[in-house]
């Protein structure tokens, strides 16, 4: 099952669990709520519906979401959108995003070239080992102007593609790039993470989901 439902009379919970790279935010933040040791894992009266749409929002992958059933506000996007790079891991990206057509406001994006889901992450950079403690190195760009759409493209066997405002920092909180294009490493193997350095044609980097 690809979306699984848990509803309220006041909020229905959705689960994508291809989304889930198991970031624990949702157990950490409400574990009345969410338990995955549990069957069903997501206890929706455990919490009230504005507790619950809070931790919700908490997940980086989007792999959880929520609708409204009351008078629950629906999700609004970040004003900023941002990219975060984790360590040893994925793009968390925030914010009025759209990737492949699709709007979303919260994703988690392969950089270790390693994902059968590519652009989006699967975990697949704890099998192979992806190692990059994310620091990051800095590129000039200028300062994003106002808070529109970011468009996502991934480009056929190469980078992300980035065009709309965007901040781009790491775990620590230092700002990288702050400008409205750039291109983002997704093979791994850059040397500028996690800007690409056009280390994909090096290293044959392939993704025939982007073509």
């Amino acid at each position: 099952m690809d979306r699984r439902e848990y509803k309220s009379k006041d909020i229905t919970v959705v689960w994508e669990p291809k989304r889930c790279v198991h970031s624990a935010e949702c157990v950490r933040h409400l574990p009345d709520v969410f338990d995955p040791e549990a069957r069903p894992w997501i206890h929706i009266e455990a919490e009230s519906a504005e507790a619950i749409a809070s931790t919700v929002r908490r997940c980086p992958t989007g792999a959880l979401q929520y609708r409204p059933e009351g008078d629950l506000a629906a999700e609004q996007p970040d004003d900023q959108n941002t990219v975060v790079m984790r360590p040893n891991g994925p793009l968390y990206v925030r914010g009025q995003i759209e990737i492949n057509g699709i709007r979303e406001t919260r994703v988690a994006l392969c950089r270790c070239g390693a994902s059968a889901r590519k652009p989006f992450c699967d975990n697949s950079h704890r099998t192979i080992g992806f190692q990059d403690p994310a620091h990051g190195t800095e590129q000039d760009g200028g300062e994003a102007t106002g808070s529109g759409m970011l468009r996502i493209a991934p480009t056929v066997d190469g980078p992300l593609e980035l065009t709309g405002p965007v901040l781009v920092g790491n775990s620590a909180g230092t700002v990288l790039y702050e400008g409205n294009e750039t291109w983002l490493c997704r093979c791994g193997a850059s040397e500028t993470k996690p800007f690409c350095d056009g280390s994909h044609k090096r290293v044959a980097f392939r993704d025939s989901l982007a073509e």
